[in-house]
């Protein structure tokens, strides 16, 4: 085996009985750790049949299934590139993909095949699949075809293992080129740092993780399953994610992964107590911020203090709040509300202001990292790359935020969020972080938008609480009592939701869109 190659680090971490249950679906499909090894080497033998150059893309836009992440396993170990697409994606979006990677198999769920494959054969694309979250599709009868032993394909640490376009919220996508060492070297580190076991789970097992994300983004593809695969923890596999099941499921796991969202719609249900979580060890939250309200109604509810953590499609994960108190912080290493922990062994994280100079503790700033976990670089964007980072190879996150006196991070928002009205910075994040706290409100997001006089101001968004009502006027008139003048929105609406992608990210791009002209009459 390729050493090197992060399949190889994976599958030696598999358990000695290799007729264990590895993961457990929804409608009660049991596949053992044989299963996985067995059905990755198939199709990984159909991808070496179709006598690819080593670091082909392979581009993927399927329903999640456990099919899919045996394709994902399979296409490391074939030694080629993975390139998980959103299944919302469209057909303008997909055309974009496809001609921007160049992928030279595409494989899509069937019901997409007719539109899909015409992209790609148009686009230069030799092969293209279909694969179903029933089991069924042409890649898994081709694949069933081929020996159920592989030799897994030599790859060095530098060499590509996934390609993730990020959202592109400002201009076209770009994808980011992740090696095998930088995946390698996370899952290693958050199998130490969140202290993930083979003993001791629910009924003296080790742990067991309740998969309920999408596998097409950093949190489910990378975070989730690496965690599981690389500590030989079975998974129970949530093709949808539906809160009452996945509390039950609760009495048989120990780690939940999460975006912020789920836990919400967790905490609407009557089953969430104390009992219903008694097997449970880990709770982690991310993908997007984690409202004070809900960590704190979590720990009420369920006695457990959820860990937020902070990642990037670029870098996977970086700073974490402690699974258990951090040596390097000595004693004052708690899991705190509103912040994203440390910087993760192994990462530097710095704040910067405008003069490229670092910033003080608790001054806001733009964040900069480096470490094994940051990617390559943008595909075939050198100029964007080098932009991206510092000439002593730090990586320019976007993000903007704060470190205080005890080494907690705390993210304030992107830079592309940040206003500038009246020539003064104002940070959306920390004006979201009152008009939360007020007892009526529910969520918020603040956005700029132009005006004559000021350049940019903030709108708000509100949501109330079930059963109350929000008066628009008083939320700012509350702000005014906390906040300088220059940071306070100029109007705020009450609104039933707020645009959100897949992740649970509120989409500001489209609140900006449709404010765009309101002080523009």
């Amino acid at each position: 085996m390729s050493q090197d190659n992060l399949f190889s680090a994976l599958r030696a971490a598999f358990p000695k009985d290799m007729s264990a249950v590895a993961v457990e679906t929804d409608d009660g499909l049991c596949y053992s750790w044989q299963d996985l090894d067995r059905a990755s080497a198939m199709v990984a033998n159909l991808l070496s049949s179709l006598d690819l150059p080593l670091g082909s893309r392979v581009a993927v836009q399927v329903e999640k299934s456990v099919e899919a992440m045996l394709l994902y396993l399979a296409t490391l170990r074939a030694g080629h590139v993975f390139l998980p697409l959103n299944t919302a994606y469209q057909s303008a979006e997909i055309a974009y993909f496809i001609g921007n990677a160049e992928p030279a198999v595409v494989v899509c769920s069937g019901a997409n095949f007719g539109w899909v494959s015409k992209i790609a054969f148009k686009a230069g694309t030799q092969h293209v699949f279909s694969l179903n979250d029933d089991r069924t599709g042409s890649l898994l009868e081709r694949a069933a075809q081929h020996s159920d032993q592989h030799q897994t394909a030599p790859r060095q640490a530098d060499d590509l293992a996934a390609i993730l376009y990020t959202s592109g919220t400002t201009g076209r996508s770009k994808g980011a080129m992740l090696t095998h060492g930088n995946l390698l070297s996370n899952a290693r580190m958050l199998k130490d740092y969140w202290a993930w076991t083979q003993t001791g789970g629910p009924q003296g097992r080790g742990d067991v993780l309740i998969h309920a994300l999408p596998i097409f983004h950093v949190h489910g593809l990378f975070v989730a399953i690496h965690g599981a695969l690389i500590n030989g923890s079975k998974m129970i596999w949530m093709a949808k994610f539906d809160p009452k099941r996945a509390i039950a499921h609760m009495q048989n796991a120990s780690v939940f992964m999460g975006v912020p969202t789920l836990y919400v719609r967790m905490l609407a249900e009557p089953s969430l107590n104390p009992a219903a979580v008694r097997c449970m060890r880990l709770f982690i939250a991310g993908s997007a911020p984690l409202l004070i309200e809900t960590f704190k109604l979590w720990q009420q509810r369920t006695g457990h203090t959820i860990l937020e953590r902070y990642g990037m499609s670029e870098t996977a994960m970086l700073t974490s709040n402690p699974c258990s108190p951090d040596p390097r912080y000595a004693q004052q290493s708690e899991r705190r509300g509103g912040t994203v922990g440390f910087p993760l062994p192994g990462v530097s994280l710095r704040v910067r202001g405008d003069d490229q100079q670092n910033l003080p503790v608790g001054d806001i700033g733009g964040i900069e990292v480096k470490g094994p976990n940051v990617f390559k670089g943008y595909w075939r964007m050198p100029e964007k790359t080098a932009e991206e980072f510092t000439t002593d190879g730090f990586f320019k996150t976007g993000d903007v935020g704060k470190v205080d006196e005890r080494g907690y991070v705390t993210i304030v928002g992107r830079s592309k969020d940040l206003i500038i009205s009246g020539g003064y910075n104002v940070y959306p994040a920390e004006i979201e972080g009152y008009i939360n706290e007020m007892e009526a409100v529910l969520e918020s997001a603040v956005v700029g938008v132009q005006h004559p006089d000021f350049g940019e101001v903030g709108v708000a968004l509100v949501i109330g609480q079930p059963g109350t009502t929000v008066d628009a006027q008083a939320v700012l008139a509350e702000l005014k009592s906390k906040l300088a003048n220059f940071k306070i929105p100029k109007r705020c609406f009450v609104v039933a939701q707020l645009p959100r992608n897949t992740m649970g990210k509120v989409q500001k791009n489209l609140l900006r869109e449709q404010y765009k002209n309101l002080f523009l009459a």
